[in-house]
């Protein structure tokens, strides 16, 4: 018989509430391919991702493992593996095309893994890879800023997963002034401590910033493209990584202003030969490790099953949480 292992997933997309929505599984441990490693889990996070994958993609009865984040250690590698070696400790973020990292063991390519930062335990590091790569591609490779680019970055919802460590890395390693959106106070003290300079609430609207702004992060575009139309100087720029039905761009036209979409994914789907996301993780963890660079983990959840993913899942669905959720341990 194949050795079983465990694992959280769903078998129907359902609310939150209903305790079949993420159920607990044993599953074989799978055999890694070629270019992979198999990981054995020592903590996830949540993401919103996950989230719109449950409520979305429904698997009709074929029980399917969400998550994406991840920090482990390797068990075993792939024929042509060589990046990692078993026992080496490491950190990721996964593949939309393959299954999730809420088990035990899971298989990953190692050209999307980077070494764990040797400074944080498991569950802070679970806390940082889809984030700070969502951070790092929108700020280096969409909007192309250096270290010695100026103006005005807009991160709106900052205190959220990506926005606070956008936040950071815009900071430590831009000249830009950044300006981050929260609405409660603990939320805006979040966004300051990760080192904006000034903190709005975006329920009292972006008057102030009219034509002010040079660079938006965007994960909430509905109904915004009118405000960012506004807010930007000409030839400014934007980089999205929602979905919003219906968009329309026309309102954009008139200042050049440019749009970019981010999507971590797009390397592993469309571009599997790459190596970037590992040199990226690699460059995060030595900036962890200096201090340049933080967890955003703000809640610990000591066990990695249905009941504790559910809880995670809601805190991800009520759009208050700030930083990330990270559970610990099988």
């Amino acid at each position: 018989m194949p050795e079983l292992m465990r694992a959280v997933g769903y078998t129907r997309s359902l609310p939150i509430s209903d305790p079949a929505s993420l159920v607990d599984l044993h599953l074989p441990v799978p055999e890694p391919g070629r270019n992979d490693l198999l990981v054995r889990v020592e903590a996830v996070s949540v993401n919103p991702v996950d989230v719109k994958r449950r409520v979305r993609s429904d698997p009709r009865g074929v029980p399917t493992i969400l998550g994406y984040d991840a920090a482990g250690v390797v068990e075993r590698v792939g024929a042509e593996a060589t990046l990692f070696r078993p026992g080496d400790e490491v950190f990721y973020a996964g593949s939309i095309a393959r299954p999730g990292t809420d088990a035990q063991f899971h298989l990953v390519d190692e050209r999307i893994v980077g070494p764990k930062p040797a400074s944080l335990d498991f569950a802070a590091a679970a806390a940082l890879p889809l984030t700070t790569i969502t951070a790092w591609e929108s700020l280096f490779d969409r909007l192309r800023l250096t270290s010695s680019s100026s103006g005005t970055l807009l991160v709106l919802g900052a205190a959220g997963g990506v926005g606070s460590v956008l936040v950071q890395l815009a900071r430590q390693l831009t000249g830009l002034t950044i300006i981050g959106t929260a609405s409660r106070p603990e939320s805006q003290q979040w966004v300051r401590d990760q080192g904006a300079h000034e903190v709005i609430d975006h329920h009292d609207g972006f008057a102030a910033l009219d034509n002010a702004v040079d660079y938006v992060f965007s994960p909430h575009s509905a109904r915004m493209i009118d405000t960012f139309a506004e807010v930007l100087r000409p030839y400014g720029q934007i980089v999205a990584i929602d979905e919003p039905a219906d968009l329309d761009l026309l309102p954009l036209k008139a200042k050049s202003i440019a749009w970019h979409w981010e999507l971590m994914f797009t390397r592993a789907l469309y571009d599997p030969e790459s190596t970037a996301q590992h040199d990226l993780l690699v460059q995060v963890a030595e900036l962890v490790d200096k201090g340049t660079l933080r967890s955003t983990m703000t809640s610990r959840l000591d066990r990695i099953d249905a009941a504790n993913l559910r809880r995670a899942h809601a805190a991800v669905e009520s759009g208050s949480s700030i930083g990330k959720t990270v559970l610990a341990g099988f």
